[in-house]
């Protein structure tokens, strides 16, 4: 019975990740209408920029603080600089430009880092397992469980308690109204789209010492987040917190009952939600 309890564990570890890196997707869409297909490129940059600090000497705590802020810099630039100028373009448009982005990220990771992935070290104080009774489990997972959550409670805060989270709530009901009301609209959408690359590099962050660093896992984490997204509902805070936590604790069961199909049903998963509720567990319909 053990295992179980140690897979549904991992799952909301696992899944915590799934929400911070499907959380600023949803909320980028939800404000911007903007499907980023360039998402898991942040989320890739976040892993290898860890990586490279602690080949540097850099604490991995410094490394947690540092790397989401260097990577929600950079998609601060990216709105600002490539992408702010076709929002008003047809959806195509938006896929060519963040896809090729995507690419290109992809490639200059494989140019600097080389196309094998490397392993990251789990650091020193977070080595080890935590026992309780018969119950084991590693320092690190549960560190990931508990820092999570915490920062969930802080970007929830953020989005509700704070002017900034009513600048982007008012703004995915009506940009025109925050328009109106003197809020530079535009300054709003590159903080929201830095929020959500600073979120996934944060993701890749933590993620490292777990999976490693590869180049091609910006595509598979990108999947991952559209599954999230969709699940929870497209713009929904709680719906992506609820979707990484379902998608993460289905995945690590099922890799127990029938690993080869593990990854398998996250999609049916997401299939069996949409057929009772197309718009999401927590979506809104349009």
């Amino acid at each position: 019975m053990n295992i179980y309890l140690l897979q549904a564990v991992n799952g909301i570890g696992i899944g915590m990740l799934y929400f911070l890196l499907a959380v600023g997707l949803s909320i980028v869409f939800g404000l911007l209408r903007f499907v980023n297909f360039a998402h898991g490129a942040f989320y890739l940059l976040g892993a290898y920029f860890c990586y490279q600090m602690m080949q540097w000497g850099t604490s991995f705590w410094l490394t947690l603080a540092l790397v989401p802020i260097a990577v929600g810099g950079i998609g601060w630039l990216t709105e600002k600089l490539m992408l702010r100028h076709v929002y008003d373009k047809a959806h195509e448009f938006h896929i060519v430009i963040t896809v090729g982005l995507a690419l290109a990220v992809q490639e200059l990771v494989i140019l600097q880092w080389g196309a094998l992935g490397t392993s990251v070290s789990v650091p020193d104080a977070l080595q080890g397992v935590v026992m309780w009774g018969s119950f084991i489990y590693p320092k690190y997972r549960l560190f990931v469980i508990g820092f999570t959550s915490v920062l969930a409670l802080l970007l929830w805060w953020v989005l509700e308690g704070t002017r900034l989270g009513s600048a982007v709530r008012a703004g995915s009901e009506s940009t025109e109204m925050v328009s109106l009301l003197g809020i530079n609209v535009f300054r709003i959408f590159s903080l929201v789209f830095a929020l959500g690359a600073g979120t996934a590099a944060l993701a890749g962050v933590l993620a490292a010492p777990i999976r490693g660093a590869e180049p091609f896992m910006g595509a598979e984490a990108l999947g991952v987040a559209f599954v999230v997204v969709v699940v929870g509902g497209l713009g929904s805070f709680g719906g992506a917190l609820l979707g990484g936590l379902l998608i993460g604790v289905v995945q690590s069961v099922m890799s127990t009952l029938w690993p080869e199909g593990a990854r398998l049903m996250i999609y049916i998963a997401m299939a069996a939600v949409l057929l009772l509720r197309p718009h999401g567990l927590l979506g809104r319909k349009e």
